[in-house]
């Protein structure tokens, strides 16, 4: 499964009313932050559940973050 990325939704709180996207690749894990995707020091958030592809683009569309980001994810090198 080397170079798949997963999706995953963090919880609601009230900065992130619908939570924040996390992506996961080769061992690390990512939030999608204004600037792009900022990898995350420790593991990725207890309670943050797993998106499909098509819920993670819902999710972006409904936030206003452009699709192509999915694509974007960093690899580990």
């Amino acid at each position: 499964m080397a170079g798949m990325t997963r999706y995953l939704r963090t919880e609601q709180t009230m900065a992130f009313p619908h939570g924040r996207l996390i992506a996961t690749r080769d061992g690390a894990s990512y939030v999608l932050a204004p600037d792009g995707w900022d990898r995350l020091a420790g593991p990725r958030p207890r309670h943050a559940m797993f998106l499909s592809r098509e819920e993670a683009e819902d999710w972006c569309e409904r936030e206003g973050w452009d699709l192509n980001l999915l694509d974007a994810v960093p690899t580990t090198a």
